[in-house]
């Protein structure tokens, strides 16, 4: 059975970030950097990467800074946001995953925030390939009918009031997100209500880092995915304008199942019909 080996990894703005390694018993055919979720815990991703473990590859999860495991000082006074997620975290688990099999491909597995800040990651020429999970936009006019009104209410109201009274959003307590540091969410709320996202919310250098990426990224979306529409999925993949981009979107009723939604992928129900059918095959 593959367990997992928590580490601590430093990062360049004097951060700790916890991250749990998953190892083959035999030679790594290569690596695998599971880049998370906003809000979501590296736990979620943990029967993933034991199962890609299993296949020979050696898989790192990790928890961005203020988030899950790495969360280990008051929000109120932790000053960060995704960028800093990008420039300063993943640079450096790709930096430590990189040791492991410093002489096979290095894959990055991007869940939602984690195939949108790929531009922002100094050190992307390391990685071979990137393969995005439920990825997409997060321009809030471009999100499905359903959840409109909700990200309305999130946006212009939720979020707003709560960072001003509790110094930091404080997702738990309001079941939406999880708690996340002041500087993530007032960025992440203009990302959202920019028509380019964070191309745009963040000017022409964004849109020049997101241009100098030539990783070639397979997009796998769903469907029925609640929280990315089609057009969210295509407007992200959009702002790698030179890198090989393949897109694939799947409906539940491709692999016989009634749904997969945006969290859907990552459940060990899906180990033959989305991990073995759509995901290994990407990894070679």
């Amino acid at each position: 059975m593959i367990s997992a080996e928590l580490k601590t990894i430093n990062t360049e703005n004097g951060h700790a970030i916890t991250a749990s390694f998953f190892r083959p018993e035999g030679e790594a055919k290569a690596t695998v950097l599971m880049v998370p979720a906003m809000g979501a815990s590296q736990k979620y991703y943990a029967p993933l990467a034991a199962w890609l473990a299993a296949q020979g590859f050696v898989v790192a999860t990790f928890d961005y800074s203020g988030t899950g495991l790495s969360r280990n000082s008051d929000l109120r006074k932790l000053d960060i946001n995704i960028i800093d997620w990008a420039q300063f975290d993943c640079h450096a688990m790709i930096k430590a995953i990189s040791v492991e099999a410093p002489d096979k491909p290095l894959y990055w597995l991007g869940h939602s925030l984690g195939g949108q800040i790929l531009g922002f990651v100094p050190n992307w020429g390391n990685i071979s390939k990137a393969v995005n999970i439920a990825s997409g936009s997060g321009y809030w006019l471009e999100s499905s009918p359903s959840l409109k009104w909700k990200v309305w209410w999130l946006w212009y109201v939720v979020a707003p009031l709560s960072i001003r009274l509790f110094g930091y959003f404080p997702g738990k307590r309001l079941g939406m997100v999880g708690d996340l540091p002041r500087g993530v969410m007032a960025q992440w709320r203009r990302w959202c209500l920019d028509p380019n996202y964070a191309v745009g919310a963040e000017g022409a250098e964004a849109k020049a880092l997101f241009a100098a990426v030539r990783v070639p990224i397979t997009s796998l979306s769903f469907a029925d995915d609640e929280f990315m529409s089609a057009r969210n999925t295509e407007s992200l993949h959009g702002f790698y304008v030179n890198s090989q981009r393949l897109m694939k979107r799947i409906a539940p009723k491709d692999i016989g199942v009634k749904r997969i939604g945006h969290f859907g992928f990552f459940k060990e129900r899906f180990e033959q019909s989305l991990w073995q059918a759509y995901l290994l095959p990407e990894l070679s």
